[in-house]
């Protein structure tokens, strides 16, 4: 029997009410790991921006990309309040999702395979 995948749309931040990434992957943990170690240059590495504050899980890709977008024209106020309505301390939602020892394996795995970041 094959695994079920998921798409997630989610949203990091360093701080409260600070600066907003949106972005769209199948791997939440992988992914935000990869922003954390800032493993690929660009948005999310020029303002520190680590904390998974909100996501949204979606059984097809098309959706999770749609979704994306329409997050993505969104003003700052609507999104801040999206936040809020389920994560109103603006909390590091990863440990929700992962637990330590899975977090510390899957960073080790980046970090030996660094050189599929490098440009």
């Amino acid at each position: 029997m094959e695994d079920k995948k998921y798409y997630y749309v989610y949203i990091l931040s360093a701080k409260i009410n600070g600066t907003l990434y949106i972005g769209v992957t199948g791997n939440l943990v992988v992914r935000v790991l990869e922003h954390r170690l800032k493993m690929k240059k660009g948005f999310s590495e020029k303002y520190d921006l680590f904390r998974l504050v909100y996501y949204e899980v979606f059984e097809y890709i098309d959706l999770a990309i749609k979704r994306e977008k329409q997050l993505k024209k969104w003003n700052r106020e609507w999104k801040i309040a999206l936040i809020e309505k389920e994560n109103k301390e603006w909390r590091d939602l990863l440990p929700d999702i992962a637990d330590k020892e899975l977090i510390m394996n899957m960073t080790d795995m980046i970090v030996e395979n660094k050189e599929m970041y490098e440009e």
